[in-house]
């Protein structure tokens, strides 16, 4: 066994670039961090629970509980690639607490489970990282950023992915009612809110949560309130707030391309042409001004599928598929494709351009064969603000939609907040 002494002084250095690292990203970050790809290479990223495909990126701490980050990097060799964990607060600033007081061992550890795709055209090696793994786990609750970069330059990031460590310490219990207060049964889904706190000592309701509550895992939709309306013992009310109430949206639109040489759902024709495989999808229409049409879909998700495959991470190709938005030019404003496809995340990768002679919008992107959610949405052009489903989707009281309720705890004085209870509303 070798031992590391305080004063060694490779110690001494790599401590030094630790915390100069933690330093500036606290010192720079002004904008939430966010989950985001950064290499055109690398596509069709999850960060999901083994064991419940619907469940949200969280692990209960000090559990069993497990998350999987799958991403693949097109081409025939694999990377070598190393990642690293931030603790971050509720607003996704870094938290000001050590590597040491929220990591077991060193914050670095190797992506080393990797396999090359099998029988595809479009070849790309599949990596996986498990949290907790490898001996990086978390210690403490909180919201965490996940980064994988190269293993010869850690500051040429990859990509990363947020999750979050819950201590399930309060109960939440909560119900999303159409009867809101701006209307009952119109365009509108409000979030009322119970937090039990009784299983914790000296917390001040009034001074010490933030509570944050998120529609269909999209980031622009997120609400964070720091004071219930009242308290009724142990119990932290919060009701008939404004800033709980959420446009209801629509059902998510969908379609399959798990077989790729015969149209699956919502898919109109499939071609082969230069190596690549292609669909086309059925034209859409806007749905804002027709009525509401139930349907069981995935809140925006999309599961990797191919019918002839045992292990589609490895065995589905990558599809061109193709958008077709049938409706007059918006002037002033961009259209995009939304979901988890997209990662929440709205650029030049998934703008749809306006043609003209045909009188739709379109979009093409390389897509792993599957399942997949998918919505349109507007936003001004050269706008950083958020992109909007409403004018081409609408919204429809009835929609099936999820609200994901995180309840941190940071009275004053701490240097991080603690994530205390979490709970998935629908």
């Amino acid at each position: 066994m070798v031992s590391i002494q305080m004063s060694d002084p490779c110690f001494r250095r790599a401590t030094t670039v630790c915390f100069l690292l933690h330093a500036a990203i606290c010192s720079f970050a002004s904008a939430p961090l966010v989950s985001e790809v950064f290499s055109p290479e690398i596509k069709t990223v999850t960060l999901r629970n083994p064991d419940n495909f619907m469940a949200p990126p969280v692990i209960r701490l000090d559990s069993d509980d497990r998350l999987i980050l799958s991403f693949d990097i097109l081409g025939d060799s694999h990377d070598y690639l190393r990642y690293r964990l931030i603790h971050c607060n509720h607003d996704w600033q870094p938290s000001m607490l050590l590597e040491s007081e929220y990591i077991d061992g060193f914050n670095e550890a190797t992506v080393d489970d990797y396999a090359y795709s099998t029988n595809t055209f479009t070849h790309y090696v599949n990596y996986r990282i498990t949290i907790p793994g490898s001996g990086l786990a978390p210690l403490t609750s909180g919201n965490y950023l996940l980064q994988v970069y190269p293993e010869e330059n850690a500051d040429s990031v990859l990509l990363q992915q947020r999750f979050s460590v819950s201590e399930n310490a309060v109960a939440i219990n909560g119900m999303v009612t159409s009867n809101t207060d701006r209307g009952f049964n119109t365009e509108w889904q409000q979030v009322a809110l119970d937090i039990d706190f009784s299983g914790m000592a000296d917390i001040d309701p009034y001074r010490d949560l933030k509570v944050t509550v998120t529609q269909n895992n999209r980031q622009s939709t997120r609400r964070t309130i720091t004071t219930p309306i009242r308290v009724e013992g142990n119990h932290a009310i919060f009701d008939h707030n404004k800033d709980l109430i959420f446009n209801a949206g629509n059902e998510y639109r969908r379609f399959e391309t798990v077989k790729a040489d015969s149209p699956g759902m919502h898919v109109d024709s499939v071609a082969f042409s230069d190596g690549r495989r292609e669909a086309f999808l059925t034209i859409d229409l806007p749905r804002a001004d027709l009525p509401y049409a139930y349907d069981r879909t995935q809140q925006g998700r999309f599961m990797v599928d191919e019918y002839n495959s045992t292990d589609p991470d490895l065995g589905a190709d990558y599809v061109d598929v193709s958008f077709f938005l049938d409706m007059s030019r918006i002037e002033g404003y961009d259209v995009f494709v939304g979901g988890d496809l997209t990662g929440d995340i709205f650029d030049e990768h998934n703008r749809m351009v306006y043609d003209p002679r045909t009188g739709c919008y379109t979009l093409t992107l390389p897509l792993k064969q599957g399942s997949y959610n998918y919505q349109y949405l507007i936003r001004r052009i050269n706008s950083a603000g958020p992109a909007d489903p409403s004018p081409i989707e609408g919204d429809f009281h009835e929609t099936g939609n999820e609200y994901l309720v995180e309840v941190f705890y940071s009275p004053p004085g701490t240097r991080a907040d603690r994530l205390i209870g979490t709970s998935l509303l629908e």
